[in-house]
C-alpha cells in the first residue's frame, strides 16, 4: 500500500513539473527562432496582453441583459488614463478557423452620460483617433454571399499602409527641429521598416508577410505620437501645407513630363537615323539607271486606284504602303506616290528599291524638285509661331497643292504617314461625293474621343472669321480623305487656301498646323464617311474601344505617342509592327526591334 501511495506522489509532481516547465522551454524556443525585432515586438505584445487583461478585470462592466432577443454581449472597459476598449465578442469567432479576424476598435472616452430613466442605455462622445478600424457588426448570411472574392487583388491594405506612413512623417514635421527623442526614433524606424517591407507594391497579394507583421507596431507608435502631440489645430495647419507642397511637386512633375514628351515626338529616334544613314549611302553607291522604280507607265494613269502619302520617315512610309497592298484584292491596280523632301528622298527610294512591290506601282517624289510651293514657303510658315517642326514643316502643307502635284489625276485617297490600313480600300472609288471636294470622316460628336470643335483650334473673337465661319460648324480629320481633284480645281480650293494662309500671317486667325487651315478652305466642301473607315486616338490617351480597332479599315495614330517611338503606346503598337519587317538586315544592324 505504501509502494502504492509513493508512485502516485511521484506522478503527482512529475505532472506539476511538466506543467511548470513545458511553457518556459516553449516561450525560450520560439524566443531563439525569431529575429531580434521579431522578439521585441513578441515581448512587447506579451507585456501588453498581462497589462491589459489586469484593467480589464478591475474595470469590466457588463451590460444588463435586455429583454426579447440577445445579441453579442458587448463589455465598456473604463480607464481614467487610458483609452477604454470595445470588443464584441461573436460565436463565429470561436470556431477555430485561421481566416476570421478579431476586430476591436480604440477609442478616447472624454464624456459619458448614463440616463437613470432608460436602463442599459450608454451613450459616449468619443474622439475618434485617425488609425482607428470601423467597427463592422458580423454579416449576415445574405451578406455573405455577396462578399467581394478573395482571389480579386485589391489594394486596400497597401493603402491604409501608406496612410499610416504619411500620418507618421506628419507627427516628424511636427516635431521639433533637432529632436531626438524617444517616440521621434521610434516613428522614424517604424516608417523606414514599412517603407522597405512595402517596396513598390502596388496590389495587396504583392505585400510580404513581414510588411504586415510591421503595422500593428507602427499602429502603437502613432497611438503614442497622437498623445504627445496632441495639438490638432497645429497638426491640421502642418497637414495643410504638406498637401499643398506635394500638389505644387505633383503640377511640376506633369508640366516636365508634358515637356518631356512633347520633346520626345520632335526628335528622330537613334535607329532611324542609322537606317536612313545607311540606306542613303546605299542609294548614292548604285548607278543611275539602277535608281529608277519600275512600272512608271502606271504613274498617272486615271485607270488605277492612286494613293498619296506625305512623309519623312523611312518606316512610316513603308507601313503605309505595306498595309494598304497586303489590304488589298486587287493590289495591281494600286499605284503609291510616296512624296518626301530632298533630306530624306535617297533613304526612302533606296528602301523601296530594296523592297520592290511586285504586285503594286510605287513612285517616289521629291516636293523639293516640284515647281508647285512658293519661293519662300518656309519663311512663310515660320510666321504661324510654333516651336513644333511638324506644324511648319511644308511636306504637311504641300497637301493644299494636290491639285498642282497630280495635274494628271482626278481622283486621290491621301494618307497621313502615321496610319495602318487593314481593310480593302477598293469600295472608296465607288462613292459618289455629291459634288464635294474632300470625303473625310467627322469629328464633331461631343463625348466621343475623336471630338474636336471650331472655336479650339479657330480664333473667332476675330471679326473676320467670325463673319465668315460658323463655330458650330462640324469638323473633320486628316488621316484617310478621299480627294475629288478635278472638283477641287473648279473651285480653285489652292488659291483659297493661298488667300487664308497669307492672312494668317498677319494676325493670329487659328493655331499652328495644317487642320485648322484646312477645315477653313474646305468649309461646307466635305462629305461625312462612315465612322468605321477611319478610327482615330492610338497616337493618344483616347480610350479608343478595341472593338472599334479591329472593325475599322484605317487606324490613326493622331497625337505625340507615334508607334515608332518609345512613348508609344504598347498596347497599339502590335498593329504597326507587323507590317513592319525586323527581319531586315539594315533594321537588326541598326537595332530597331518590336
Amino acid at each position: 500500500m505504501k509502494q502504492i501511495r509513493r508512485w502516485q506522489r511521484i506522478l503527482i509532481l512529475s505532472l506539476l513539473s511538466i506543467s511548470v516547465f513545458a511553457p518556459l522551454i516553449f516561450v525560450s524556443n520560439r524566443l531563439k527562432s525569431i529575429t531580434p525585432v521579431g522578439r521585441r515586438e513578441f515581448i512587447e505584445e506579451l507585456s501588453k496582453t498581462r497589462f491589459r487583461t489586469n484593467d480589464l478585470r478591475l474595470s469590466a462592466i457588463e451590460h444588463e441583459d435586455g429583454e426579447g432577443l440577445k445579441g453579442p454581449r458587448l463589455m465598456l472597459f473604463k480607464d481614467g488614463d487610458f483609452n477604454s476598449l470595445v470588443r464584441e465578442n461573436s460565436s463565429d469567432q470561436s470556431d477555430g478557423n485561421n481566416h476570421k479576424n478579431r476586430e476591436e476598435q480604440v477609442i478616447d472616452s472624454q464624456k459619458m452620460t448614463v440616463s437613470s430613466d432608460e436602463k442599459g442605455q450608454i451613450l459616449p462622445t468619443v474622439n475618434q483617433l485617425a488609425n482607428k478600424t470601423d467597427f463592422k457588426p458580423p454579416l449576415s448570411k445574405g451578406e455573405k454571399n455577396t462578399r467581394v472574392q478573395p482571389n480579386r487583388a485589391t489594394d486596400v491594405k497597401i493603402k491604409e499602409i501608406r496612410d499610416k506612413i504619411i500620418q507618421a512623417k506628419a507627427y516628424l514635421n511636427f516635431a521639433p527641429p533637432g529632436s531626438n527623442s524617444q517616440i521621434v526614433r521610434e516613428l522614424r524606424g517604424r516608417t523606414k521598416e514599412l517603407e522597405r517591407s512595402v517596396g513598390d507594391a502596388t496590389k495587396d497579394k504583392d505585400l510580404s508577410k513581414g510588411a504586415l507583421r510591421r503595422v500593428k507596431p507602427m499602429e502603437n507608435v502613432l497611438y503614442k505620437a497622437s498623445r504627445v502631440f496632441n495639438n490638432c489645430p497645429a497638426i491640421a495647419t502642418k497637414l495643410r501645407a504638406m498637401n499643398y507642397n506635394t500638389e505644387e511637386q505633383v503640377q511640376a512633375q506633369k508640366n516636365q513630363a508634358a515637356y518631356l514628351m512633347q520633346l520626345a515626338a520632335r526628335t528622330t529616334p537613334k535607329g532611324l537615323h542609322c537606317l536612313s544613314m545607311r540606306l542613303t549611302s546605299e542609294y548614292f553607291s548604285l548607278d543611275p539607271e539602277k535608281r529608277q522604280m519600275p512600272n512608271q507607265q502606271n504613274y498617272y494613269d486615271p485607270n488605277f486606284n492612286h494613293y498619296v502619302v506625305f512623309s519623312d520617315n523611312v518606316l512610316a512610309s513603308s507601313v503605309v504602303v505595306n498595309s494598304t497592298i497586303s489590304s488589298s484584292k486587287e493590289p495591281e491596280r494600286i499605284v503609291f506616290h510616296v512624296v518626301t523632301d530632298s533630306l530624306n528622298y535617297p533613304a526612302i527610294s533606296m528602301w523601296f528599291l530594296l523592297n520592290i512591290q511586285s504586285r503594286a506601282t510605287i513612285q517616289i517624289l521629291n516636293i523639293d524638285d516640284m515647281d508647285v510651293l512658293p519661293p519662300d514657303y518656309d519663311q512663310l510658315l515660320m510666321k504661324q509661331n510654333s516651336n513644333d517642326p511638324r506644324f511648319i514643316s511644308p511636306l504637311n502643307h504641300a497637301r493644299f497643292y494636290l491639285p498642282d502635284i497630280f495635274p494628271g489625276l482626278n481622283k486621290i485617297v491621301l494618307f497621313d504617314h502615321d496610319v495602318v490600313v487593314q481593310r480593302d480600300l477598293s469600295r472608296l472609288w465607288s462613292i459618289d461625293m455629291k459634288g464635294k471636294v474632300v470625303g473625310a470622316v467627322e469629328t464633331c460628336l461631343e463625348g466621343e474621343s475623336s471630338f474636336r470643335s471650331m472655336s479650339t483650334f479657330i480664333n473667332f473673337s476675330d471679326t473676320w472669321v467670325a463673319g465668315k465661319f460658323s463655330p458650330r460648324a462640324c469638323t473633320w480629320a486628316f488621316g484617310m480623305n478621299l480627294i475629288d481633284l478635278e472638283e477641287w480645281r473648279i473651285r480653285k480650293l489652292t488659291s483659297t487656301y493661298i488667300k487664308y494662309f497669307n492672312l494668317g500671317t498677319k494676325r493670329p486667325l487659328w493655331k499652328a498646323g495644317s487642320l485648322p487651315i484646312g477645315w477653313l478652305t474646305f468649309y461646307r466642301q466635305t462629305l461625312a464617311l462612315d465612322k468605321r473607315w477611319h478610327v482615330m486616338g492610338l497616337g493618344r490617351e483616347s480610350g479608343v474601344k478595341a472593338v472599334d480597332i479591329e472593325q475599322a479599315a484605317v487606324i490613326h495614330y493622331d497625337g505625340v505617342m507615334k508607334p515608332w517611338l518609345d512613348i508609344g503606346k504598347e498596347n497599339y503598337k502590335r498593329y504597326w509592327n507587323i507590317h513592319v519587317p525586323y527581319y531586315h538586315t539594315y533594321l537588326q544592324q541598326c537595332n530597331l526591334q518590336a
